[in-house]
């Protein structure tokens, strides 16, 4: 039951901090006349019908900076410096050239003629 609870905990904290923007707009849609009476910046100036509008869009940059602020906290966190890794390196091996040594390997020199395969298979002549 611990568990459960405190998975469903977590879960819901994890799922606020990527959603404030939304309980943003919740919160103003809930709270609209309340927000237009008491809170609005632009009161005084009725003509321009702001109807809490303003104060809405200074919670949305609110919560875009805090979303600012917490992303780069978790790049910060997530920097690694690895001290003791050894660079890699790749060596190859410099190829071999053989010279050419004619005396490494014996000449043919067997000197056999068949003239049986001349008989046998000839090229066509021409007529002409």
């Amino acid at each position: 039951m611990l568990k459960r609870l405190t998975a469903i905990v977590l879960l819901i904290a994890l799922i606020s901090t990527n959603c404030s923007r939304f309980f943003a707009c919740a919160g103003f849609e809930l709270n609209q006349k309340y927000i237009a009476e008491n809170l609005c910046v632009n009161k005084a100036r009725p003509w321009l019908h702001c109807n809490g509008k303003c104060y809405f869009m200074k919670k949305i940059k609110q919560a875009e900076e805090n979303e600012k602020k917490q992303e780069t906290k978790d790049n910060l966190s997530r920097l690694e410096i690895s001290i003791f890794k050894e660079p890699f390196t790749v060596a190859f091996i410099a190829p071999v050239i053989l010279e050419n040594n004619g005396n490494s390997f014996p000449r043919y020199n067997f000197q056999y003629s068949n003239r049986y395969i001349e008989t046998i298979f000839r090229p066509p002549k021409l007529a002409a």
